[in-house]
């Protein structure tokens, strides 16, 4: 696993890629899904990257938007349920270091160690949340939070 340093320097070079992602052209669907490959591609313990987005329909549920990586039948998630729910209702960053102690976990593969999830607003309100799974314990350090959370504070302007 890289270092912090590693990390923060790897991140400071995908920033202007992201931000060329967000202010191109495309839809919102188009822009997210560029997101999850770029991240996907360019950070190797990222090993599922997707967006579960708040159903109109009902506030209180997670859809799946776009991903990269093995496919979940996990495409609609109460707040009450798994480690994105948590992250919605509460509207702050969850980490889990080991997914296997983790009492209220949906698990997606076996593969999967380790998983941070990200809430995503507009102003005050909740749009989604931003997803990524690792197949390593502790795969995310402090330097991965700060990241992931710069990121979903752009995406506003593409909601």
């Amino acid at each position: 696993m890289p270092s912090t340093a590693e990390r923060l320097q790897l991140f400071q070079q995908l920033y202007p890629k992201v931000n060329t992602v967000l202010v191109g052209s495309g839809t919102k669907e188009d822009k997210l899904h560029a997101l999850c490959q770029l991240l996907h591609s360019k950070v190797n313990w990222y090993n599922w990257v997707g967006f579960y987005l708040v159903d109109p329909a009902n506030p209180q549920l997670l859809v799946l938007g776009p991903y990269v990586g093995e496919s979940t039948e996990h495409t609609r998630i109460p707040f009450s349920q798994g480690v994105c729910g948590r992250a919605a209702s509460r509207k702050e960053i969850v980490l889990v270091n080991d997914v296997s102690q983790e009492p209220n976990y949906l698990a997606c593969s076996r593969k999967v160690k380790s998983e941070i999830v990200v809430p995503i607003r507009k102003i005050d309100k909740l749009v989604g949340v931003l997803d990524i799974d690792s197949h390593t314990l502790e795969a995310f350090y402090k330097a991965d939070q700060d990241f992931l959370k710069g990121i979903c504070d752009l995406l506003f302007i593409i909601f």
